[in-house]
């Protein structure tokens, strides 16, 4: 067994890097951070404009759903991170953070602790904000957020195009309103992407007391009894065994975290002896409660080049890096998902129920469908914010190389079809007015025949998919199926907590790295036994 830390820290993402440079604060703690990706260097990644790129590709671990039953049956493709910075080096920088209500739902879920006026000074504490202050924004935190400097025209359109439609106009969906349509916010700062790698991590690798260990693909986590002393991880083929003499924090995602602990004997115990693994403790809920936004997209063909698209061609993509090489402005500026809005499937509901992303491009992303070669156009995505369907994760084989079977059992439920058919609705609304529509030349997706309300069923289940925000698999609470208490220790074990989104016990209505960012700052308090 190798040199022991106090803490180690499996998983380099989102949470992982909040942890680790919060721990390593105090000169006399040793923490050691392990991700199975590798260093954040890719130029891609500190462009704003690069998610586009990154959907697919080195950056991730390469997921697919099973066969979704209630989507046609397709697989459908499920970006994770496999970098350093996590989600927040590869995400579209949407800076969101959800209602109230989201965090107080989570203490009647058994979550004491977190409710929202326990929760927002970490939200505050976490955030740099390069424009907004006040009760409800930090303005010196290491996350940077700031304006979109130059908001492309389509998507001053788009804004235009809401506010004909009745949403109004909402220039901070994080303040006391979120309800309207606007202009993200973005995690970015200085035109370059914030990630958690950035704004926490990069700041405290000079510390002689943080080691980082990069392309290290963690096996399993050690027990001595019920309590969890290292983990075992391999580099480069030779495996070492590290020492946790506090804790070992998981905080692999709600995709990973999960697959780690039934690797380690942790889990549904039948789940885990068909697959000959020795149950260290029987735990119903690792795997579980997998809660995902499912979103919808429309996709329209433009009259000209007035959307980011044109920089698909050669000339006008040189000139594009030349001017943010040159002047640090310009398209690669542009997180592409500039535009949103928050708004009501059902009007009978107290806050937004759907949130809508606006993307100044068609074909951005990996698996959504684009408009005719040589031409331009515009998408626009909407999902169900608090879904009700609910799924799974679970272990394809012992063998940690192998990917998880994931099931995030989209529409499963009625309530989710019904609210996402209404987004594809009120998305082909706000493309008909006209400050939109001058630009329009078609709408390919949905095409003219989709009209009646079972041809937009049929539409949301053939063309939806996953708005990467999977949480909830070893949910927080006291109930049967939570994994971990409102300290974010395991039930039952000692020595080890988990402090990801996989721990969050509902989706929050809203993008999902602000809150998780948040559940770090929390979690470090709590390990620091600070109150």
């Amino acid at each position: 067994m190798s040199a022991g830390y106090d803490y180690v820290i499996v998983g380099g993402g989102t949470s992982g890097c909040v942890l680790a440079a919060r721990l390593s604060e105090n000169p006399s703690t040793r923490v050691c951070l392990i991700e199975a990706g590798g260093r954040d260097t890719n130029p891609l990644i500190h462009m704003p404009v690069g998610f586009a790129k990154m959907t697919t590709g080195p950056l991730t671990w390469g997921l697919k759903t099973a066969p979704q039953k209630h989507a046609n049956n397709r697989e459908i493709l499920y970006a994770q991170a496999k970098v350093l910075g996590g989600g927040s080096s590869i995400n579209a920088e949407v800076f969101t953070r959800g209602v109230p209500g989201d965090y107080d739902r989570w203490v009647e879920e058994g979550a004491e602790g977190w409710g929202f006026k326990d929760i927002q000074k970490y939200f505050l504490r976490s955030e740099g904000n390069s424009i907004l202050s006040g009760a409800w924004h930090g303005t010196d935190g290491p996350l940077g957020v700031s304006n979109i400097p130059e908001p492309q025209r389509m998507t001053r359109a788009f804004v235009q195009s809401c506010q004909e439609a009745g949403i109004p106009y909402n220039p901070d969906f994080n303040g006391l309103v979120q309800e309207g349509a606007g202009v993200y916010q973005t995690t970015t700062r200085n035109n370059r992407r914030c990630s958690a790698a950035v704004g926490y991590l990069r700041p405290a690798l000079k510390r002689p007391n943080l080691k980082v260990v990069t392309d290290a693909l963690v096996l399993r986590i050690v027990f001595e009894g019920r309590r969890a002393v290292g983990v075992e991880y391999v580099v480069g083929g030779k495996s070492t065994v590290t020492r946790a003499d506090s804790e070992v924090l998981v905080t692999s995602g709600a995709i990973g975290t999960p697959k780690l602990m039934m690797l380690s004997g942790i889990g549904p115990a039948d789940h885990l002896r068909s697959h000959g693994i020795d149950v260290v403790q029987d735990m119903a809920g690792v795997g579980q409660n997998l809660q995902d936004h499912f979103g919808v997209d429309i996709v329209a063909e433009l009259k000209n080049h007035d959307s980011l698209d044109k920089y698909n061609k050669l000339h006008w993509s040189i000139w594009a890096g030349i001017q943010y090489t040159l002047f640090n402005s310009g398209p690669i500026t542009s997180n592409v998902v500039e535009g949103g809005a928050f708004w009501y499937g059902d009007r009978a509901n107290p806050v937004p129920d759907l949130q809508f992303h606006f993307l100044a491009g068609a074909g951005a992303e990996a698996g959504v469908p684009g408009v005719p070669k040589g031409s331009s156009g515009i998408t626009l995505n909407s999902y169900t914010l608090r879904p009700k369907s609910r799924g799974t994760v679970s272990l394809r084989s012992a063998d940690p190389r192998a990917l998880p079977v994931i099931d995030p059992n989209f529409l499963a439920d009625p309530d989710d079809v019904k609210i996402s058919v209404e987004g594809v609705k009120i998305s082909q609304e706000i493309f008909a007015q006209a400050s939109l529509q001058k630009h329009i030349k078609v709408l390919h997706f949905p095409d003219r025949n989709v009209r009646t309300e079972a041809d937009y069923v049929a539409y949301a289940r053939q063309y939806g998919r996953t708005s990467y925000h999977p949480t909830c698999t070893c949910k927080m609470g006291r109930d049967d199926l939570s994994v971990v208490d409102p300290q974010l220790r395991v039930h039952g074990l000692d020595g080890i907590r988990i402090c990801d989104s996989s721990a969050m016990p509902s989706l929050v209505g809203s993008n999902t790295n602000a809150a998780t960012i948040m559940i770090g700052e929390k979690a470090s308090d709590m390990i620091r036994g600070n109150a």
